[in-house]
């Protein structure tokens, strides 16, 4: 069940991480049924009942908002199992059947700060005070602890940046991200990032010359002067093992968050026409330590 379709880079994540599966543990086209721009209300309860009745043993759902419906599905069918992307209710839902899973894209962020202060230390010098930017979604810990690990990766190259976080008031409005870039651009921030699944950040940072480091997928289609790099989930990781514990028998995790150590998170290719010389290898030293 995806809060969108391929056209944004969140929902084509996850699309990602099925087709690995399905590739991964041999299954066919006809044994996976994908409900697309589903959402975040009883259209999600809906579709999951609709998965239900076609014959599906696992359903995954991708957005904040659809674990309600999620969960209220779980317990009407407890012999089908219901896995839950970004929140937090399995644990205390007293369902066998309710999964939460994230893959630990905190770790990916601090890598792609790292990146980002890289490239502020080139253009400016490493104890700059320069002024960064962060386009999120939600004031949710999701977004929150994406920021910080961020600014962190920053910090730990150049100690006294700044960051100010503006806010969309929803997880996929691109004429809202990129206006919200450009507040940032025009208020003094010198380089862009986000937790907003659009291009709408970046395609704003073209258009100012303003480098940033994007989210999900590579963002150097749309931006490809200033697009550094993107901090991605893979999350093929989690329905991949969540669908062979199925397959074997065996107890899906009730909550489950996994890094690099487990492949389930990585920063897209780097732009090698403007990140800073070095960074190649700065950020093979660092993934291998987380």
């Amino acid at each position: 069940i995806l809060l969108h379709d391929e056209n944004v880079g969140y929902d084509y994540a996850h699309i990602l991480g099925r087709d690995y599966m399905k590739e991964t543990l041999g299954l066919s086209d006809d044994q996976i049924v994908t409900e697309y721009n589903i959402p975040e209300n009883e259209e999600c309860y809906d579709a999951a009942i609709r998965l239900v009745s076609k014959g599906c043993n696992i359903i995954f759902a991708d957005s904040f908002g659809h674990e309600d419906y999620l969960k209220q599905a779980a317990e009407e069918n407890p012999d089908v199992q219901f896995c839950h992307a970004t929140g937090y209710q399995a644990a205390s839902s007293g369902l066998d059947n309710l999964h939460n899973f994230m893959p630990s894209v905190y770790e990916s962020r601090y890598v792609s700060g790292i990146v980002a202060g890289l490239k502020l230390a080139e253009v400016y010098g490493a104890d700059t005070d320069a002024k960064i930017g962060y386009v999120g979604a939600f004031s949710y810990a999701e977004v929150v602890s994406g920021y910080t690990a961020f600014f962190l990766g920053v910090r730990s190259i150049c100690p006294n940046v700044t960051m100010e976080v503006k806010y969309t008031g929803s997880w996929a409005d691109q004429a809202t991200e990129r206006e919200v870039a450009q507040a940032l651009i025009e208020g003094g921030c010198v380089l862009i990032s986000q937790h907003a699944d659009t291009t709408g950040a970046p395609t704003a940072c073209q258009a100012q010359g303003v480098p940033c480091v994007g989210y999900n997928i590579s963002m150097l289609p749309v931006a490809p002067n200033t697009a550094l790099t993107s901090a991605a989930g893979d999350w093929g990781a989690y329905v991949t093992y969540a669908v062979k514990c199925l397959i074997d028998g065996e107890e899906i995790a009730r909550d489950w968050c996994k890094g690099y150590a487990e492949g389930a998170v990585y920063t897209t290719e780097l732009n090698d026409s403007i990140v800073a010389p070095g960074t190649a290898e700065k950020l093979a030293e660092v993934s291998i330590l987380i």
